[in-house]
């Protein structure tokens, strides 16, 4: 599918709606997230900083995030499970015929 079908408009509001079901859905670790899909809240702010050009990464981390990330891995990252770094790993994996 080309990207040209997609406008701009459709994906601004689709990327604001998976920021904030991201931010409302605290529960699921950004680990999981890797284990699962390969990339996490802090590679959707590498993304965003990367595409703005001006944005830091640590500003891109509070704009997904919701707020600063080390208050967010205060308050919402737990430790990561042997299991859970395993499933990352494979799933990372995975990526690298995707860029």
């Amino acid at each position: 599918m080309s990207d040209t079908i997609l406008t701009d408009a459709a994906a601004a509001t689709a990327f604001r709606r998976l920021v904030a079901h991201l931010q409302h859905r605290t529960d699921v670790q950004n680990i999981d997230l890797m284990g699962a899909a390969g990339f996490c809240r802090n590679c959707l702010a590498d993304w965003v900083a990367e595409a703005d050009g001006a944005m830091d990464r640590d500003t891109a981390r509070e704009v997904i995030h919701g707020m600063p990330f080390a208050q967010w891995k205060n308050q919402h990252q737990g430790d990561a499970t042997p299991e859970q770094i395993a499933r990352m790993k494979e799933s990372v994996a995975k990526n690298a015929d995707s860029h």
